[in-house]
């Protein structure tokens, strides 16, 4: 149970003082944060606990480092100020069209990093704007790994390492496919009872990042969605490029 004044701006400018200490991205103890802030090593040892729950800083053995959490909403930051920006206005219309949640994304080596998320549905997803979701599990990963993989998905070793030349060949028969009809689906793949319908945003040359809506398997019809899905794309490309951002998107 936290105190009354545990977000007081008195706190909070201790907090930012620590988290200024991680700048350089390196490793510090208790007692280095406390001597480098000034602050008792009681409060500093309070701060970064508090920390650690929100997922800001992270506790190695007797070292903290900055968390994955702020990493997360860094690299959402610098891209929220072009293409999410752009996009956000059209997923509510898709969503308004299919009553379906709609996911805009980002290719970063084997995972999806989600961009934008828009709308509910009966089923929890295990999604959430900054987050990160395997690429090859899903219809999102699936359109970007076709149209927007420069190649760093293949060299960043994952969990999900294929193990046979069969599966490389379905996984590149798969990728053949997803390109030729600019649309990728997928059922139970990521989420039991769950299916997606995602198109590109982009084209093979230059690829901003990808769109998909998302809903309970029995409510998501892949031939009635891909085409308001990929007209959806479409539209956002074409905004790019009127907004002369598609060169820094691409």
């Amino acid at each position: 149970m936290r105190n009354s004044d545990d977000f007081s701006p008195a706190v909070i400018d201790r907090a930012a003082v620590l988290l200024e200490e991680f700048r350089d991205g390196g490793e510090l103890t208790l007692s280095q944060l406390s001597n480098r802030t000034g602050l008792p090593r009681s409060s500093t040892h309070r701060l970064l606990s508090q920390l650690v729950e929100l997922g800001w800083v992270e506790r190695h053995g007797q070292t903290y480092t900055l968390g994955r959490s702020l990493f997360e909403w860094g690299a959402l930051a610098r891209r929220r100020s072009g293409l999410q920006e752009i996009a956000h206005p059209f997923l509510h219309e898709l969503y308004a069209t299919t009553g379906l949640v709609v996911h805009l994304g980002v290719l970063e080596g084997n995972d999806v990093r989600i961009l934008d998320k828009v709308g509910y549905g009966p089923i929890a997803l295990p999604t959430r704007i900054g987050g990160l979701q395997p690429a090859g599990r899903t219809a999102l990963g699936k359109a970007l790994l076709a149209f927007c993989d420069n190649g760093s998905a293949r060299r960043r070793p994952t969990v999900e390492v294929l193990t046979s030349a069969a599966e490389e060949a379905r996984r590149r028969n798969e990728m053949a496919v997803v390109r030729q009809r600019r649309t990728a689906y997928e059922r139970d793949e990521a989420v039991l009872g769950v299916a997606c319908v995602a198109a590109p945003i982009g084209d093979l040359r230059s690829c901003a990042g990808a769109i998909a809506v998302t809903g309970p398997v029995e409510t998501v019809d892949g031939a009635l969605l891909a085409t308001p899905v990929r007209a959806t794309a479409n539209a956002i490309w074409q905004a790019l490029a009127d907004n002369g951002s598609v060169r820094r998107a691409g």
